[in-house]
């Protein structure tokens, strides 16, 4: 029988070792993904969807519109996703009013 070559050892411990590092890093901790600033604009996406969805059934929207306007909110909540990935998962202050701009526009789209 073979005796395992310390090289081999040294491989496997540094696979486990970059692997045990990188795992907790890509998972989001309930305080991130809650984050207040994450959490405003996130709750603002939601309500936008809803009254989407109202001004779809009164017909105040056509099904195009409210496709676009939702296309819309998807693109701000990856670019939220993106921004907070970027911040071991939070946004900064600057990220969270460029986001509600964003929403503003939309949200203006919306009420109109």
């Amino acid at each position: 029988m073979r005796k395992p070559t310390i090289g081999l050892i040294a491989g496997a411990l540094l696979v486990i070792a970059v692997a045990a590092a990188n795992g907790p890093a890509r998972a989001e901790t309930a305080w991130q993904q809650t984050h207040p600033r994450r959490a405003q604009v996130n709750r603002r996406l939601r309500n936008q969807n809803r009254r989407i969805s109202k001004e779809r059934r009164e017909g105040e929207l056509t099904g195009a519109q409210a496709q676009a306007l939702r296309g819309q909110d998807r693109g701000i909540r990856q670019e939220e996703r993106d921004m907070a990935s970027q911040h071991g998962g939070h946004i900064t202050k600057q990220e969270e009013r460029t986001l509600n701009q964003q929403e503003n526009a939309v949200s203006r789209e919306i009420g109109r």
